[in-house]
């Protein structure tokens, strides 16, 4: 169960991650060991999964977006595939309910590109793509 006082350092942290636990107590009012404990124990909890840089797929090369959904299941079942799931083309990976297996986000230099991903996952099975055409939420911290 989380407290006010995790929850102020998850969005904190949430806003800005480099912050030095000194800079970090002083925001929620806690002293840099209490505070570093309680940083600890959120990711001992894996409340905290980990420290990342936000990187915009365009501006790093890879303008074209996709929502990719997969029918597939059994052996060719593309979450059985170690291989085809750690194409860095894949930026993230949803098993989900319903007539599809998973939702994939993929991200891509050219359509070109994306027509050579499509082919290769359609070894797995059924893929139904969705052009992202804008993002006004591409990352949202979470509120607990």
């Amino acid at each position: 169960m989380l407290d006010n006082v995790d929850r102020r350092i998850l969005a904190e942290l949430q806003g800005d991650a480099r912050l030095s636990y000194n800079e970090l107590s002083r925001r929620v009012n806690l002293s840099p060991p209490a505070v570093a404990d309680r940083v600890r124990r959120l990711q001992d909890r894996g409340v905290i999964t980990g420290y990342h840089a936000h990187v915009d797929p365009a501006a790093a090369g890879l303008p074209v977006t996709a929502l990719v959904r997969m029918e597939c299941f059994g052996p060719l079942c593309l979450l059985r595939d170690e291989a085809a799931m750690s194409r860095p083309e894949i930026l993230q990976l949803h098993r989900v309910t319903g007539d599809a297996c998973c939702v994939l986000l993929i991200a891509v230099a050219s359509m070109a590109h994306f027509e050579q991903i499509i082919d290769q996952l359609a070894e797995h099975g059924r893929p139904s793509s969705t052009m992202v055409l804008s993002s006004p939420y591409p990352w949202r911290p979470v509120r607990p």
